[in-house]
């Protein structure tokens, strides 16, 4: 959606500011805390947010975003049905609830963070320098309408690689059960002349970083 007309300027805001309702930390704390149980990975929710309908999704803030999302999936994944989420109680204790997340493990589980590179017998294609195309079409070649990382305004695009990052998890797959299928991820920089018809600043340059399968030499 970066660069869409019509959503108005991008205000920066200072550095200090992480939450702007008392509900906010709530949201992260439980999404966070979800995630424990293991149902799901980091590309499962992205999905789950992107999946949204498209009203809602241009109506909600960004952690309503994650709340809805986070509703989908609980439900979706059979950790709580329709009715327990609208407040009725539960038939008995969760099979999960040895899995929870309890508040004495959470900055050690906060500082593990969750990595994304894995080994892979796959050879990196490009160099540091090398001129790259993303796809034509920003999409899953997996899945008709699943998630990917390219996004929509650098398709098809012209960059160059200014970094290799070793090799990652692939979000398109990982987010559709197809296991991690990792592959090579590269720093991309686009010229903003080559993404928007007409960039406020022609010479700025937007790097992005992405995985190996989304480009080929022009």
């Amino acid at each position: 959606m970066g660069g869409r007309f019509g959503d108005g300027p991008v205000v920066p805001e200072a550095e200090d500011v992480i939450f702007h309702a008392d509900w906010h930390p709530r949201a992260l704390a439980v999404t966070l805390a979800a995630g424990a149980l293991g149902k799901w990975n980091i590309d499962v929710s992205r999905h789950a947010r992107e999946c949204l309908a498209p009203m809602d999704y241009a109506r909600f803030s960004y952690y309503e975003k994650w709340m809805a999302g986070l509703s989908d999936m609980l439900v979706d994944k059979g950790v709580v049905t329709r009715d327990e989420l609208a407040g009725q109680p539960a038939a008995g204790p969760s099979d999960l609830a040895v899995k929870k997340l309890s508040a004495d493990h959470v900055p050690a589980v906060l500082a593990k963070g969750g990595p994304a590179d894995r080994p892979s017998d796959i050879t990196a294609n490009f160099a540091v320098g090398d001129v790259v195309v993303t796809r034509e079409v920003a999409e899953n070649i997996m899945v008709s309408g699943g998630h990917t990382r390219l996004p929509t305004y650098a398709a098809g695009a012209r960059g160059r690689v200014i970094r290799l990052h070793g090799t990652h998890v692939l979000p398109d797959s990982n987010a559709h059960g197809f296991g991690e299928a990792p592959e090579p991820l590269y720093a991309v920089a686009f010229p903003a002349s080559e993404l928007w018809a007409h960039p406020e600043h022609a010479k700025d340059e937007v790097v992005l970083d992405l995985w190996q399968s989304y480009l080929s030499a022009p």
